[in-house]
């Protein structure tokens, strides 16, 4: 783990092939960035993220700061920020070095969302539109599979988005290397004079995803690609529905004082899961689409269920939402 000063006399700039995909990936991703404004890179110092800075240098100069998060997860986590931001000086880039404590539980999600809160919020402070991450195609096929073992429906199938917003941030996170193999990104480190940091939980089969990653690579008959266009092409789907959705909760959707009302379509299940998602959900509850489903399957019934501190029952044609009572002691 070494960085080589500004530029290693035998290192290479990425492939100009590799750029202009970077850039087009950008420019798809710009009504998020609609002012070309500066753009936050979430960097590790793994061959990912030390790629997604690399290309940043050659495509977009001077137009991106870097945040480096340091969860204390590891002695080394401390070395390992300190790395990214020797390699950033060297370039002349801005880096901060932002500092969180991972809660106890599963240690891999709770790190995750602590790293999105701290990019969060240092994003929004220096008031800029996106941050950029390198999530690229091997990621995106890694989740698909993993959420299909699982039985997930449209909205899991979907894996990592290209764009996401995630409340209460103002900025945006955007993923412009789905489309980009986990090799080729390693050769751009590779080309560079510089060492990534290595992260041992990469290599942990107690982790479905590690697991999942070993299949994908002893399975070359299996193209990550290909794997990641399903999703996106998912993707492009549950917009459309989460468009019929918008206008279905315009015109079927009434709330009231004690909650809502909603007269749904026949047979549009996709939408239904869609509004009643959104209706639990703004009465301050949280539950997977997969429970919405079994309700649903209840209502369509006639029968009343509770979910996510929502009592939801049936009038006629209507789907009645109300706060779940409180329960009688015995």
């Amino acid at each position: 783990m070494t960085a080589t000063g500004a530029r290693s006399p035998a290192g290479d700039s990425p492939p100009p092939e590799l750029v202009a995909r970077f850039k087009e990936a950008l420019e798809r991703l710009s009504p998020y960035w609609p002012d070309r404004g500066k753009l936050g890179l979430a960097v590790s110092g793994g061959p990912d993220s030390l790629a997604l800075l690399l290309l940043a240098e050659a495509g977009i100069p001077q137009q991106f700061e870097v945040a480096t998060v340091d969860h204390g997860l590891r002695p080394s986590s401390a070395h390992e920020c300190a790395f990214v931001a020797e390699v950033c000086a060297a370039r002349g880039i801005p880096c901060a070095i932002l500092k969180v404590e991972v809660g106890p539980g599963n240690v891999q999600a709770n790190a995750r969302v602590a790293r999105y809160a701290a990019l969060g919020h240092w994003a929004d402070n220096l008031s800029f539109p996106a941050v950029v991450t390198a999530h690229h195609a091997d990621d995106q096929a890694e989740t698909f599979l993993m959420r299909l073992n699982r039985g997930s429906g449209l909205a899991g199938l979907v894996g990592i988005r290209e764009q996401e917003w995630m409340h209460p941030f103002r900025t945006s996170f955007v993923r412009p290397l789905l489309n980009v193999r986990r090799s080729d990104l390693g050769e751009v480190v590779a080309g560079s004079g510089l060492e990534a940091v290595s992260d041992p939980s990469n290599v942990d089969e107690r982790f479905d995803r590690v697991r999942v990653r070993r299949f994908l690579e002893e399975s070359d008959w299996l193209d990550p690609i290909a794997i990641a266009r399903s999703a996106q092409l998912l993707g492009e789907v549950r917009r459309d529905i989460q468009h019929i959705a918008l206008e279905e909760w315009e015109s079927r959707v009434i709330e009231d004082a004690e909650g809502f009302r909603y007269v749904p379509r026949c047979g549009a299940r996709s939408v239904e899961i869609e509004i009643v998602s959104a209706i639990i959900e703004r009465m301050n509850g949280k539950v997977p689409r997969s429970e919405v489903a079994r309700l649903l399957d209840r209502m369509e019934t006639g029968e009343s269920g509770n979910v996510g501190g929502v009592l939801a029952t049936v009038e006629g044609q209507e789907w009645v939402f109300r706060p779940e009572p409180p329960r009688r002691g015995v």
